[in-house]
């Protein structure tokens, strides 16, 4: 089965993303508690923080599979991202913290994954690479943000991720996980 056509109205959201272990929380974390937030602006949780790499969105549970054989067919360098700016989105009402220098590895996953799903169907029309991982929602308006005491993390692996918005915070679950190639020396 391939992955085009509408999403099964039942379905689940899915996407590939690399996620921090508890070691890489620290600098997310102290970047976060950085901000200084009005009300009915939020942090999010720990739990939830993630580099989104292709967001696929709705699929059925056969789709699955086909998204886990691509996941598995992904061939590539890990990397190190250095998060060394605060970033205000007012359309999605979010702060980042962003790396805005993007390493050719990185680049080459985000390629593979976003080519890799078109030739299953999933057209997902990337507008650009930004590396980011979301620090706070709902922040309706633009804060005064200080600068941000920049961090490394090293990534040596990504997932694919289901999402559940049902509740009041998103649930971010790990559903499959790769390697990425790393020397260890260097990563």
């Amino acid at each position: 089965m391939t992955g085009g056509g509408d999403p099964d109205p039942a379905g689940v959201r899915m996407f590939f993303a690399a996620v921090p272990a508890l070691a890489d929380l620290e600098g997310f974390d102290a970047a976060a508690r950085g901000l200084l937030l009005a009300p009915p602006a939020r942090r999010v949780a720990a739990r939830n923080h993630h580099l989104t790499l292709a967001f696929v969105g709705g699929v059925s549970a056969a789709q699955v599979e086909d998204l886990r054989s691509i996941g598995r067919g992904q061939r590539a360098q890990g990397f190190a991202l250095r998060f060394d700016a605060y970033e205000y989105w007012p359309k999605p009402e979010v702060i980042v913290a962003a790396a805005r220098a993007i390493p050719d590895a990185l680049d080459l996953l985000w390629q593979r994954l976003h080519r890799d799903l078109a030739v299953h169907g999933w057209a997902l029309d990337p507008k650009r690479l930004r590396p980011h991982v979301t620090l706070a929602r709902k922040v309706s308006q633009a804060p005064v943000l200080q600068a941000m005491s920049p961090f490394e993390w090293r990534i040596r692996s990504f997932s694919l991720m289901r999402s559940d918005t049902g509740a009041a915070e998103s649930a971010y679950t790990v559903v499959d996980t790769w390697p990425l190639l790393y020397d260890a020396e260097k990563l």
